[in-house]
């Protein structure tokens, strides 16, 4: 099996491109930020095995990694290719049957009403749209988990190569803010959850 890596704007996130379906098309990603978080996924605990690695990400056909910054990825490449080959080979199920991973839901759409919901929808569709496959693009996501109509506050997670990322609060800032400000008026500013 060959798999493709790529860097990603995180210096210590890389990319894995197994050349098959990891999660599958249309999946939402699934973020394991430690290794404890990992319980719902084999991959991801067999990843989290490897000294130095400290995040997991895993996407609709790809594998984020995130290691410390103690360590090379010249030292831990190899094994994480190993690992992912064996694991991608084998056909085992990358989450477990049943399991759930445990990241913090988002605010349901239905607990919006009136206006406040319509807001939401365009902020929803315009992440969905234009933001999530231009970060997926980079090894990570960014989700929508709430919206304080009140304030005009849009919290958004940043998962996989964007969690840490030394640009990522540009991203936050300057990138997404701005786009939804302009298409969304009721919305102020944007935060990280």
């Amino acid at each position: 099996m060959f798999i493709q890596t790529e860097d990603t704007p995180n210096p210590q996130s890389m990319k894995f491109l197994p050349g098959q379906p990891v999660l599958g098309e249309g999946a939402t990603g699934v973020d394991f930020p430690t290794a404890e978080s990992a319980a719902a996924s084999p991959l991801a605990q067999l990843l989290f095995e490897t000294d130095g690695v400290m995040g997991v990400y895993l996407g609709a056909d790809f594998i984020t990694v995130t290691k410390t910054e103690a360590v090379e990825w010249l030292h831990i490449k190899p094994a994480l290719l190993g690992a992912i080959a064996d694991f991608m080979t084998a056909g085992l199920p990358v989450i477990a049957e049943g399991a759930a991973p445990s990241d913090a839901p988002a605010t349901p759409l239905e607990e919006y009403e009136g206006e406040d919901r319509e807001v939401v929808e365009q902020i929803v569709e315009l992440i969905e749209t234009r933001v999530r496959p231009a970060v997926a693009a980079d090894g990570g996501d960014i989700v929508f988990k709430h919206f304080e109509p009140r304030t005009g506050v849009v919290f958004l997670s940043m998962q996989g190569a964007c969690s840490g990322c030394p640009s990522s609060t540009m991203t936050l800032k300057s990138g997404i803010e701005n786009m939804l400000k302009h298409y969304v008026p009721e919305v102020v500013r944007v935060e990280a959850a």
